[in-house]
């Protein structure tokens, strides 16, 4: 099978090629004219699912967020955090990645972005993605990271995911995934971003993912 397949996500130098070709070739929407917004980035960081196997599948970094924080303590989430004065969206993804996870990349590490996601909560996340070296290691941070965990790219294209349900609060379909290891869902704006990820640079569809509503408990 050619490139333009994924039959599985094999952490090789293929897959982040084409990542990097289907992200490029993306329209990406950047969204301006929202001053009350706080703009965040967060990483969608590729790391490779055992660094000692033989054969190494590709995985995903999601973190369960630490109970003393202020904001959205618990929530299962991907790195990332508000943008700083001064920095690109890049740098800041890159910036959190290294004080949440310990991880530090060189900006050549980022093979593209998805579509700014304005949150009922009144940010602007800007996703950012980016490839990290084989036997790259995670050093969580104990104030911001309860847990960390490295999921399977296989893991996204799962027939029964995503979920997609109404709720009487809101006219906007919610979205939710299912993702072993973790138990629980994995709840939007986390999983509207990482099912956009899977459709553009997984399955090489053009979506968009802003009309996916959060759940109510996350509007806050």
């Amino acid at each position: 099978m050619g490139l333009s397949q994924v039959p599985s996500c094999p952490y090789t130098d293929d897959l982040r090629t084409l990542i990097a070709a289907r992200l490029a070739g993306f329209d990406v929407i950047h969204r301006t004219g929202a001053p009350e917004l706080k703009h965040a980035a967060v990483a969608i960081a590729i790391v490779a699912l055992d660094e000692k196997a033989d054969t190494l599948e590709a995985a995903f970094l999601l973190t369960a967020r630490a109970a003393r924080l202020r904001t959205h303590s618990g929530q299962l989430a991907l790195p990332g955090g508000r943008v700083d004065a001064g920095e690109t969206i890049e740098q800041a993804a890159l910036r959190e990645l290294s004080e949440e996870l310990g991880i530090d990349l060189a900006p050549t590490a980022v093979v593209g972005r998805l579509d700014d996601y304005p949150t009922r909560s009144g940010y602007l996340i800007s996703p950012i993605v980016v490839w990290t070296p084989p036997g790259t290691t995670a050093r969580p941070s104990s104030a911001e990271v309860a847990e960390v965990y490295r999921v399977p790219l296989a893991e996204l294209r799962r027939r029964e995911s995503p979920e997609i349900f109404a709720i009487p609060e809101s006219d906007r379909p919610v979205i939710r995934l299912s993702l072993a290891p973790i138990e629980g869902y994995v709840n939007a704006p986390t999983a509207a971003v990482l099912y956009q990820f899977r459709e553009v640079a997984l399955e090489g569809r053009p979506t968009r993912v802003d009309h996916f509503d959060q759940p109510v408990w996350a509007w806050r």
